[in-house]
């Protein structure tokens, strides 16, 4: 049987997929303006919330009905709205939110690069420098405000990386293990804690880790970790045997990457291993939109890319290491595993 999208006409089916940013506009309005925070206790009419919100009741009836079609809420009689299962994954305490990850999808710095998507595809180049006036890195330093949102946005999506990948892979057999440009240490606060033998260095710029306390505090591991800061294109800690870098290479196009893994070869020590948690790009003519349209944004923003297993075993023989496996990280991303060559 045609599937539903089959079934209506061409014209009607580009129109949805170009709607598709003001779909994407909406939930960011909603994850803003917190509309599921406010309807976690339960139902609640669009007054008596708009009062709660501080927002106008009429505009915001208007965006709660648009969005309960794609079921973020249910509507019932005398407009009372009710978060649905997906809705909860808005709330800024769900285990499993999303929240800051839909509002950085509107923010300028997002939103706008992917405008210049077509000159990318022209020129050969990223396009964020073109739109904003400034290579991506530095215009996040300038804005701090923005870059503390993607770091919590980026936090939102490692975090539906983390606990299949952390049970996926073994890493009691390590002693030491270092997360190299790991953000505020969820994913190594995670490893320590199911992992008690093991220690970690978490690594990044230093107003980056400047945050990282907490996360290793909630997960009692604080005894066991050091927080250094610095710059991993130039070096990394010595001392680990294994180098964890969680969606991190894909921002970079492939001298930059090599910097990076040629860091890391440098600390390294003759046994240890580098693991890339990755989303992998399959051979060609496979179906994976999600990973797909990653390689688009990291493309548009910052000449990065989604590699395939192929492309993976090059950038680490430029660096001096060997790939050995790559294995499943139990959900979108994979563990691409090298060692020393």
């Amino acid at each position: 049987m045609e599937s539903a999208s089959a079934q209506i006409p061409p014209s009607a089916r580009i129109l949805q997929l170009a709607m598709s940013s003001w779909v994407a506009a909406a939930v960011s309005a909603v994850a803003e303006l917190a509309v599921a925070d406010a309807l976690a206790q339960g139902p609640c009419d669009v007054e008596s919330l708009a009062k709660d919100l501080d927002v106008d009741a009429t505009n915001l009836y208007r965006l709660l009905r648009a969005t309960a079609d794609i079921g973020l809420f249910e509507e019932a009689p005398g407009r009372v709205f009710t978060l649905t299962e997906v809705g909860h994954a808005l709330r800024s305490d769900a285990p499993d939110s999303m929240r800051n990850f839909a509002r950085w999808v509107n923010t300028a710095a997002e939103r706008y690069t992917w405008t210049g998507l077509a000159d990318s595809v022209r020129t050969g180049r990223s396009v964020f420098e073109s739109v904003h006036g400034k290579p991506v890195w530095e215009y996040m330093l300038e804005h701090p405000e923005v870059n503390a949102l993607f770091d919590r946005a980026m936090t939102d999506t490692s975090s539906q990386v983390t606990a299949p990948a952390v049970a996926a892979y073994d890493f009691g057999t390590f002693r030491k293990v270092v997360d190299v440009g790991g953000g505020h240490g969820q994913f190594l606060a995670a490893i320590l804690a199911a992992n008690p033998a093991v220690r970690g260095i978490l690594f990044d710029q230093p107003d980056v880790v400047a945050g990282a306390g907490d996360e290793f505090a909630k997960a009692g591991v604080q005894d066991r970790v050091e927080i250094v800061g610095g710059d991993f294109l130039a070096s990394v800690p010595e001392g680990g045997d294994a180098y964890v870098v969680v969606n991190v290479l894909h921002n970079w196009e492939d001298d930059k990457a090599e910097l990076i893994l040629g860091a890391i070869r440098r600390a390294m020590a003759e046994d240890a291993r580098v693991l890339l948690v990755e989303a992998v790009m399959p051979p060609d003519g496979t179906e994976a939109l999600t990973v797909k349209l990653m390689d688009l944004n990291m493309m548009a923003h910052a000449d990065g890319v989604q590699r395939s297993e192929a492309q993976y075993a090059e950038l680490f023989a430029r660096a001096g290491l060997k790939l050995s496996r790559v294995l499943s990280g139990g959900g979108l991303c994979s563990f691409v595993e090298a060692v020393r060559a």
